[in-house]
């Protein structure tokens, strides 16, 4: 599994592999596990040595990663920002609101181009640009409101959970493809 931390400008402050459970994905090899990779525990030690109780987590569906991490709010961080929640937006037509992966709004809002391969790097890079995104478009109400309008207007492309049913032996979710059997609430 790769993690990534990175700083409120997207700087790369740690970036590491932990050892997989179960059989390793194609970009994971054992070799790079060998010269590379630590214990699970290890890494989590690790991760929370470099973290501030100050700290601030952002990312897509964040509250995942830190439950996964065995991470404490108030303890190893102070808060959660969610992009999931963050960018969500209202859609009159279904009346109800509409939840966009990371990225889609990162493709509609900042031309960001789509990577073919999960990436931990990239996806906190992206995270923090995106955040940094909101805030700049949350100081002008009409801003805000056309990004809402462009993210409702173009279709997603297929998210990674439905393009990837069980990534790195972890099921990821999607209750179409769903691998795992788990309940789904709701």
């Amino acid at each position: 599994m790769q993690s990534e931390a990175c700083s409120n400008c997207g700087l790369s402050l740690c970036n590491g592999h932990t050892a997989a459970f179960g059989p390793l994905p194609d970009r994971l090899t054992q070799d790079l596990i060998e010269q590379q990779g630590v214990p699970f525990q290890q890494g989590i030690h690790y991760l929370k040595s470099l973290l501030p109780a100050s700290a601030v987590l952002i990312g897509q569906n964040i509250g995942q990663d830190v439950r996964w991490l065995q991470l404490k709010e108030g303890k190893d961080f102070q808060a959660l920002l969610d992009l999931a929640g963050i960018y969500r937006a209202w859609n009159t037509k279904y009346n109800t609101w509409s939840i966009f992966g990371q990225d889609h709004v990162a493709r509609v809002l900042m031309n960001y181009p789509v990577a073919s391969n999960h990436d931990a790097v990239g996806d906190a890079i992206k995270s923090v640009r995106l955040y940094n995104l909101s805030q700049q478009l949350q100081q002008d109400p009409e801003a805000w409101q056309q990004a809402q309008h462009k993210l409702l207007a173009m279709p997603p492309e297929p998210s990674f959970a439905k393009q990837n049913p069980s990534y790195e032996g972890v099921c990821m979710g999607n209750r179409r493809t769903c691998t795992c059997g788990a309940p789904f609430l709701g």
